[in-house]
């Protein structure tokens, strides 16, 4: 009789503490996955913002170049402007 109510009681004691640990284990999982997802968009957020950086960067560098060849800069300002674009 004392077995049946010992064995009563651990049972679903055990299948519970299992249950939790199952859940827990899958959580995590989940977390990780989630995550590894996250950096990835945050990766090619980066990689874009460079992009667009650099892009820019371009655009003001071939803007001073034409002011240049017009003639409505000379050599040194053209310098000390595209030294100040680089620096930035």
């Amino acid at each position: 009789m004392e077995k049946i109510i010992f064995f009563g009681l651990v049972i679903p004691i055990l299948a519970f503490v299992l249950y939790l640990g199952g859940t827990a284990i899958m959580t995590g999982f989940e977390a990780k996955r989630e995550n590894r997802s996250n950096e990835s968009v945050e990766d090619q957020d980066q990689e874009n913002r460079l992009s667009d950086n650099n892009n820019k960067l371009t655009d003001e560098l071939d803007k001073l170049n034409q002011l240049l060849k017009d003639g409505v800069l000379t050599e040194e300002e053209f310098e000390k402007a595209k030294k100040k674009i680089l620096d930035n």
